[in-house]
């Protein structure tokens, strides 16, 4: 478990902050621009002076002002990865993956020895050994950001921070990236802390979510949860949404169109080439589910999930209501008027159909 304990007093700026994180997985760190994420990590990272506070990465206490503990930056085994990649000009990729080992290869063989395990480990986990010999210069802005990763987990970090790996990068190197991100996510058993402001970066990679506004924790849990909550609702994006986590279980190879299965049912999407077993995650959109209390016939919305209704909320316009449905395990969000709910006597309990006019493939 991650434990965080922050206050930091700024003029005109208050972070405090409390939190128990999961010890594996990306956690995203997402809110605007001034609401203290970047502070944050810095303040883990023991690059800010925290007046009060607690820093716990699983039995190891990095801060602990109570006690007066208080661990250097450089003592703390964690890798930092920040929005430019940093590598030196001068050195090669090999050469820049080794220059932060240096401290390891002065010490006795046996640790030599997992440094350069741990060393190899890294390059083949971010796909860099065809890089080795070239020069920063020789890079492309994503192959960059692989490289500084790679050297950042080389050193065996207790914890991962990431201030917003992805913002320097155009949509086309984004791309490029992001199936190694989430390759990390899924292989190395240590959290990570990432810092974005991106809706596609917290969609695709987070497992946990936490949600700041003006230095204070607006929302957290888990990333599925957070989007679906209606009470001090979080938008991701251009709307309030489900994302839901499954995999592809058919092609239908004559329409192009792909089936994802999940624990509420399935939904048909347009086919985007990847094959069937592959795990995926998938966005649903509130304004894109109707609701009928009967199962719908001769429409042209072919994708249709049972549940029932969990709650009915006011929305921000008088005249709409948001729905969360259960769908198996899952929660899928409508929003409705109050004159269909009313038209239709929907209530909490009630078993309804959800019709799901758009979907989007996330990951």
């Amino acid at each position: 478990m991650l434990h965080l304990q922050v206050k930091l007093n700024r003029k005109e700026f208050l972070l405090d902050v409390g939190l128990q994180l999961p010890e594996q997985g990306i956690t995203a760190i997402f809110g605007p621009s001034g609401s203290g994420k970047t502070s944050l990590l810095r303040a883990v990272a023991g690059l800010e002076k925290i007046q009060q506070g607690r820093i716990q990465v699983g039995t190891s206490i990095w801060l602990d002002t109570a006690q007066r503990i208080c661990i250097p930056t450089w003592q703390r085994p964690l890798g930092y990865v920040f929005q430019e990649s940093s590598l030196l000009p001068h050195l090669s990729v090999t050469e820049n993956l080794n220059f932060g080992l240096k401290r390891a290869w002065k010490s006795a063989s046996s640790e030599q020895t997992e440094a350069n395990k741990a060393l190899q480990a890294s390059i083949e986990l971010l796909g860099i050994g065809s890089l080795l010999q070239r020069m920063p210069a020789e890079l492309s802005g994503g192959e960059r950001q692989r490289v500084a990763i790679a050297r950042a987990i080389a050193m065996q970090p207790q914890l991962l921070l990431m201030d917003e790996p992805l913002a320097s990068l155009d949509a086309a190197r984004r791309q490029e990236i992001f199936p190694w991100l989430a390759r990390l996510r899924d292989e190395l058993k240590i959290p990570m802390l990432y810092v974005t402001h991106s809706a596609e970066e917290v969609t695709r990679l987070a497992d946990h979510l936490v949600v700041l506004d003006q230095g204070h924790v607006k929302a957290q849990g888990s990333v599925s949860a957070v989007l679906t909550q209606v009470v001090n609702p979080v938008v991701v994006g251009e709307d309030a949404g489900a994302l839901i986590a499954g995999c592809i279980g058919a092609v239908d190879a004559q329409w192009h169109l792909s089936r994802v299965d999940f624990d509420g049912g399935c939904i048909w999407m347009r086919d985007a080439g990847l094959p069937v077993g592959k795990a995926v995650r998938i966005r649903i959109l509130a304004r894109d589910v109707s609701l009928a209390i009967s199962e719908p016939t001769n429409t042209s919305i072919q994708n249709q999930l049972r549940g029932s209704i969990q709650s009915i909320t006011p929305d921000a316009h008088p005249s709409q209501v948001m729905v969360v449905l259960k769908c198996g395990a899952d929660e899928v969000l409508a929003r409705v008027t109050k004159r269909a709910v009313d038209e239709l006597s929907l209530q909490v309990g009630q078993s309804v159909w959800a019709q799901v006019k758009s979907v989007a493939l996330v990951a």
